[in-house]
Parts: structure tokens; sequence; C-alpha cells
């Protein structure tokens, strides 16, 4: 495979991956969400707060888009990603970039994703989250 076409598929792999964390199914499962997010992980969310990979774990199902903001049916608000791109920073390093809305709420967001040697799957290192002013 060449060079670039590596690149398009750990940059098409990455973001595959950070689409599974929006999903409410994913975020709902401490296993799922596991394999997803790097035993390193840390997030600045968009209130400002820091997470660490156990706190994540602990809190994700009650977060924006997890269990505690679905109505009974599941049919509650969802991250709605747009915009999506990303860059191949080094072997094994992928850079996202997005947006999200929630419900009326944006977000830019950018995260970091590594593959480890001799692991198949990509995990999430670092994400950080803005709001977008309302007046944008």
């Amino acid at each position: 495979m060449s060079q670039i076409s590596q690149q398009t598929a750990d940059v098409n792999a990455a973001i595959d991956a950070e689409l599974q964390l929006l999903d409410p199914a994913v975020r709902t499962s401490r296993a799922l969400a596991a394999r997803l997010l790097d035993p390193e992980f840390v997030e600045v969310g968009a209130s400002g707060r820091r997470w660490t990979y156990e706190e994540m774990l602990a809190a994700l199902p009650d977060l924006d888009g997890g269990s505690g903001s679905r109505e009974g049916d599941g049919g509650g608000p969802r991250f709605e990603p747009s915009r999506m791109s990303g860059v191949v920073l080094a072997p094994g390093i992928v850079h996202l970039t997005y947006e999200t809305d929630f419900g009326g709420r944006r977000a830019r967001r950018s995260s970091l994703w590594r593959r480890r040697d001799g692991e198949t799957g990509w995990r999430m290192y670092y994400h950080q989250a803005t709001p977008v002013p309302a007046a944008e």
C-alpha cells in the first residue's frame, strides 16, 4: 500500500472510531467505549473540565448523547457531527477536527487518535471541545 493510501486508510479508521464514540449505544457501554479510548486518554470538555480515562468511562453513559440525555424510546438528542476531516501527523497519530451540534449547542472539536505498535485498532488519546459562540 502506498504511503498516501495508508494515510487515507488511517484517517478513515480514526473517523470511523470517532463516529462510534458519538453513538449512544457506545456511550452507554463501558466495554465498547473502553476499546476506543486510550488508557492515557485526557479530555478538556466544552465546560473546561479535564477528564481522565477512568473518569470518562464512569461518566460517559450519563453525559450528553448517552442514557442521561435519551428519552425512554432512545429518541433524545444526539451529537450531529459536520465538517469532519483528519490528517496523519506521524505514523500511528491522526488529528481529527470537526463540529457538533447537540440540541442547538455547537462545539468545535479536536481529537488525537493513536495506534500503538502491535495494535490494530485506533484509540482516542486526547479530545478537546470548544463552544461555538451563539452569534456564529
